[in-house]
């Protein structure tokens, strides 16, 4: 019998669907609608450790981990209804060797010639990527637990000091009304200095400890442009003593997502630092102005000021007590709780500075 050109193709193409079928790396399995096995490959018998005879022979409810039985149920409803095209599900079975294994299966409708539907499961053993997730979640829950017991800590400590701080002041005080000659004594007045210092100290905890990661549905749009024109009226004055020029380009379409009381703070610091480190050889300049970059509006405060010397003190600059220049009211507090707010709404800052050029923040927002 002669074997047309066609009839050969058809056999050679069978017989490449059966050697993906059998060699896949992946388990595959022809399922009926009954949920019997009707074909499965080779790595379906690695998945779960039984031969095909074997899974054949088998009711494959009883190797289903009890919890994960129904696990299928609403999603083949919509399969079997025509409302779905294919769908997946995870479900643990337990391996002929007694584990527990996560499998991710994918299953979709198929007609054959006759037109009677089955189904094509995919396999694909998860297990190892579940515990890791596992393992994930528990040190998250620990890491989690931890961080409500260190906010519950430095509140503690915050509020035990300020309380103790303001015993002191006020003995210091009384001693100061009782024995008015004390004023004069030099221990007495590094007493009272300690004593403000330890104050200032506590307060500056206090405001850290209140810094918290704030979820995403507690935050609100706010236009960066009406903030930024905010913060520049409120230190006008101290604008105008520095004869600084402050130029607002912030696009006022651009909105972040993000706590008001915040967002102020971030601005008001940025804007007062830029003239607090203004150069003596040059009046200052200040410009303002955003874009977008991805998900986050990019809020720059460039100055041309004292600059800092980033290979010297480029991995300090946010840190707590850290100050980089000579002026006295300089306690280097403000960019370490500045940080600590941008990150905690979901951004980020970046600087780029040279000593006696200037500076430049880049402060990531979340875009609205």
């Amino acid at each position: 019998m002669k074997v047309s050109n066609l009839q050969r193709n058809f056999f050679n193409a069978n017989d490449v669907l059966e050697r993906i079928f059998n060699n896949t790396y992946n388990g595959i399995a022809i399922v009926n609608l009954d949920g019997d096995w009707l074909k499965v490959n080779e790595s379906v018998c690695d998945i779960f450790g039984y031969t095909r005879w074997e899974l054949f022979n088998m009711d494959i409810n009883n190797i289903i981990y009890i919890e994960d039985l129904g696990v299928h149920e609403k999603k083949y409803d919509k399969l079997i209804q025509g409302e779905i095209d294919k769908y997946r599900v995870k479900q643990r079975y337990f391996h002929k060797d007694g584990s527990i294994i996560w499998v991710l299966i994918y299953v979709s409708l198929v007609y054959f010639k006759e037109g009677r539907p089955h189904m094509i499961w995919q396999f694909s053993d998860i297990t190892n990527r579940q515990k890791n997730q596992d393992k994930l979640k528990a040190m998250l829950s620990v890491a989690e637990d931890q961080n409500e017991r260190l906010n519950a800590f430095a509140n503690i400590v915050t509020h035990n000091l300020r309380t103790h701080s303001g015993n002191l002041s006020a003995i210091a005080d009384f001693l100061e009304d009782d024995f008015s000659e004390i004023s004069n004594n030099d221990y007495f007045l590094l007493l009272k200095k300690a004593i403000v210092n330890l104050q200032e100290t506590v307060s500056h905890l206090t405001e850290v400890a209140k810094i918290k990661v704030i979820e995403d549905s507690k935050m609100e749009s706010l236009n960066l442009y009406d903030f930024v024109e905010k913060a520049m009226y409120n230190i006008i004055a101290m604008a105008q003593n520095a004869e600084a020029t402050i130029y607002n380009e912030i696009d006022e379409n651009h909105c972040v997502k993000a706590i008001p009381a915040y967002l102020d703070s971030i601005v008001l610091n940025f804007l007062t630092n830029a003239i607090k480190y203004k150069s003596e050889k040059r009046t200052p300049i200040i410009e303002l102005s955003s874009q977008i970059e991805g998900d986050y509006v990019v809020f720059k405060v460039k100055d041309n000021g004292l600059g800092i010397d980033m290979k010297k003190f480029g991995d300090k600059i946010f840190q707590m007590y850290k100050t980089f220049h000579n002026n006295e009211d300089s306690i280097g507090v403000g960019l370490f709780i500045t940080r600590n707010h941008i990150e905690s709404i979901g951004g980020k800052v970046l600087i780029s500075s040279e000593v006696d050029v200037g500076t430049e923040f880049s402060i990531y927002f979340k875009k609205a």
